[in-house]
C-alpha cells in the first residue's frame, strides 16, 4: 500500500493470536475461532511468524478455543463424526508404529520425527472440527462463519489472481504455476479454490435477498476464475462433477448447460487452458509425461498394497520409500490410504466420508431456514469437489486446504441440531405428549 507498514503485519498478526488465546480461555472462544479462519489457508503469513512458538500458533489457538469452550460448559451437537475421528486418529498413530515395525519409517516419538509431525498436522483437522462444533451455537454464529469463509477465500483469490495476471499466458508454461498463499503446490491451491468456488455457488441458490445472492455468485465467479488459471486438470474435473451434482440436487437447467459446455469448451476457455487439458494425451493416444508418471506410480502402489493389504505399510511411510521418479506421494489420496493403512484404514475413511455427506443431506432435507438450506447445499457441492480432487493427489490432510471445510462441517452439524430443536418447539403441546398405552389402540 506504500505506507511502509507491511513489514509489521506478521508481528501484529502473531500478537493477535496471543490476544485471542487469552480471550478464548477467559470466556470468548468464538472470537478465537473467528480470528483463526483467515489464517488457516494463508500459510504464507503464518510462516512469517518468526517469534517464540510462531510455527505452532494455530495449534495453540485451536486448543485454547476448545479449552475455553469446555470451561464455559459448552456441549457438542450430536454427531458420529467425533467418534469416527477418535477411532481414526488412534488407528493412524498405531499405524505409525506398524511402519516402524516393518522398517519403513523411524519411531514416531517427537517433533524431530517426520512421520510423527505428519500425524500431528493431520490431527489439526478434527481439532478444528471439535472447536467449531463447540462454539458455533446459534444462527448468528453460522452466518458469521459463512461471511468469514467468504473473506478468507477472497484473500486467497486476490493473491492468486494477482500472481496469475502478472504472467503472460499466451501459451501454457508449467514453470509459471505457483502455490500462492497456501505455500503448497499449484494443484493443492487449485483444489482449495475449486471446492470453495462450488461452496459459494451452492450457497447462493437459496438466498432470498438479491444483493446477497449476487454477492455469493460474484464470489463463485472470482474463485472459479482463479481456479482456471491454476491449470489443474484435477480441479477442472472436480468443478465439473460438482456442477453436475448441483444440477441433480437443485437446478436441472445446469445439466443442460453442463452438456453444452462439454461440447463447446474448447471455444470458450483461454488458449493456455485448452493446451493444458489437451496435453493429457498426444495425437496418437500416448499419455504425456506427468499423466504416464501417475499411472506408473499407481501400478507400483498396487504392488505395495498387496504386500500388506489388511493394515498397510504404516501411516506416513510412503514419503520414505523409493518410487517412480523419486515421488513422495501416490498422487491419489485414496490409493495412499490403502497403501499406508490398508483395508482397515480404507473402511474407516469410507465411513467418515459417508457420514460427512450424510450430515449435509440431513440438513438439506430438514432445513426450512434459507441460511441453513444454503449452507447444506453449499456443503454438499463443496464435498463433491473435494472427493474428486483427492483422486489426483492428497488434498485432504492439509489444514491449508480443508481447515475451513471442517469449520463448515461443525456449522452444518450445529445447524441441523438447531433445525430439529426449532421444529420440535413448534409442535403443538398435545402432539408431544406420550399417549397412554391403554389408549394407543384407539
Amino acid at each position: 500500500m506504500g505506507t511502509g507498514l507491511g513489514h509489521y503485519i506478521p508481528l501484529v498478526a502473531y500478537l493477535g493470536f496471543w490476544v485471542m488465546c487469552v480471550l478464548s480461555l477467559t470466556g470468548r472462544p468464538l472470537l478465537g475461532l473467528y480470528y483463526s479462519m483467515p489464517f488457516m489457508p494463508y500459510r504464507v503469513m503464518r510462516d512469517r511468524f518468526e517469534w517464540p512458538l510462531g510455527t505452532n500458533m494455530m495449534t495453540i489457538l485451536i486448543v485454547c478455543v476448545i479449552l475455553g469452550a469446555l470451561i464455559k460448559g459448552k456441549k457438542l451437537p450430536k454427531s458420529s463424526l467425533y467418534l469416527l475421528w477418535l477411532v481414526f486418529g488412534v488407528y493412524l498413530y498405531f499405524s505409525l508404529w506398524i511402519g516402524t515395525a516393518l522398517s519403513n519409517a523411524p519411531a514416531p516419538l517427537w517433533l524431530s520425527d517426520p512421520n510423527f509431525v505428519t500425524w500431528k498436522d493431520y490431527m489439526m483437522l478434527p481439532l478444528v472440527f471439535i472447536a467449531a462444533s463447540l462454539v458455533i451455537e446459534d444462527r448468528k454464529a453460522v452466518r458469521n462463519i459463512v461471511i468469514l469463509t467468504a473473506i478468507s477465500v477472497f484473500l486467497v483469490d486476490k493473491a492468486s489472481i494477482a500472481d496469475s495476471m502478472s504472467r503472460s499466458w499466451a501459451s501454457f508454461d508449467e514453470n509459471k504455476r505457483d502455490g500462492g498463499p497456501l505455500a503448497l503446490q499449484s494443484n493443492e491451491l487449485a483444489a482449495f479454490l475449486a471446492q470453495f468456488g462450488m461452496f459459494f455457488w451452492g450457497f447462493g441458490q437459496f438466498m432470498k435477498r438479491k444483493k446477497v445472492k449476487l454477492a455469493f455468485y460474484g464470489m463463485t465467479a472470482i474463485t472459479l476464475f482463479a481456479t482456471m488459471y491454476t491449470f489443474s486438470r484435477g480441479a477442472y474435473l472436480a468443478v465439473l462433477f460438482s456442477v453436475f451434482v448441483l444440477g441433480l440436487v437443485k437446478d436441472r437447467k445446469l445439466l443442460v448447460i453442463f452438456g453444452l459446455f462439454l461440447f463447446t469448451w474448447q471455444a470458450v476457455v483461454p488458449d493456455a487452458v485448452r493446451e493444458r487439458v489437451s496435453m493429457t494425451q498426444s495425437s496418437n493416444g500416448v499419455l504425456e509425461a506427468s499423466a504416464q508418471e501417475r499411472v506408473n506410480l499407481w501400478q507400483q502402489s498396487e504392488e505395495m498394497f498387496f504386500s500388506s493389504p489388511i493394515v498397510g505399510r504404516g501411516y506416513a511411510t510412503f514419503q520414505f520409500g523409493q518410487h517412480v521418479d523419486n515421488l513422495k506421494d501416490t498422487h491419489n489420496w485414496y490409493v495412499k490410504v490403502l497403501v499406508e493403512t490398508g483395508i482397515v484404514g480404507g473402511l474407516i475413511v469410507l465411513v467418515l466420508l459417508g457420514n460427512m455427506v450424510g450430515a449435509g443431506v440431513r440438513l438439506y432435507k430438514a432445513a426450512t431456514d434459507p441460511l441453513y438450506k444454503s449452507l447444506a447445499l453449499g456443503y454438499i457441492t463443496m464435498l463433491a469437489s473435494c472427493l474428486v480432487a483427492n483422486c489426483f493427489g492428497d488434498r485432504w490432510t492439509y489444514l491449508e486446504i480443508n481447515g475451513i471445510l471442517w469449520v463448515l462441517t461443525g456449522a452444518t452439524v450445529r445447524a441441523y441440531e438447531l433445525t430439529v430443536t426449532a421444529a420440535e418447539a413448534e409442535q403443538p403441546a398435545d402432539s408431544r405428549m406420550p399417549v397412554p398405552a391403554h389408549l394407543a389402540w384407539r
